[in-house]
């Protein structure tokens, strides 16, 4: 019937037909691309809400070993090393993100709040060292055990 109508109409009618068949195509077209752009950044948004509060979260949780990090500290128990140390970034890694309970003496000149004197006063001769009440010395990397046997802080893992 469609067809009939089409051939019953005037050439420009039929013309004026097929534009705007053609444009109801592009519109479809076009809404088609809009809806998916949008799906796209809807999609993106809440992968980075997601990230951003999973990063958030875990920030805000403590650390596996806080106790005891805050425990050496308040027995009196220094590591000293240098920022360029590989084996003070290994012990470093040890204690995950509670090692910013630990006190650690920067004893390189370059690096960040050196105390390269209070090194040498304390005749530090390789990295990592770590001195118990300023008179039991343990140099190199040491156990998270072993340090919990010299110190006495319980390790809670």
């Amino acid at each position: 019937m469609e067809d009939n109508l089409k051939k019953e109409l005037t050439k420009e009618e039929r013309e004026k037909i097929n534009e705007q068949e053609k444009l109801n195509l592009i519109n479809k077209e076009k809404t088609k691309k809009t809806r998916k752009r949008i799906l796209f950044y809807s999609i993106a948004f809440i992968i980075i809400v997601s990230l951003v509060y999973y990063g958030i979260y875990t920030s805000a949780q403590p650390g596996k070993y806080d106790d005891f990090a805050k425990c050496l500290t308040e027995n009196d128990v220094k590591e000293y090393g240098a920022f360029w140390c590989p084996k003070c970034a290994e012990q470093k890694k040890m204690f995950e993100k509670s090692f910013k309970y630990v006190t650690y003496i920067e004893c390189d000149a370059r690096g960040d709040n050196a105390q390269p004197e209070l090194c040498q006063e304390k005749n530090i001769r390789g990295y990592p060292t770590w001195i118990i009440n300023d008179s039991l010395k343990y140099e190199g990397v040491q156990s998270l055990e072993r340090l919990s046997q010299y110190s006495g802080c319980k390790l809670n893992s």
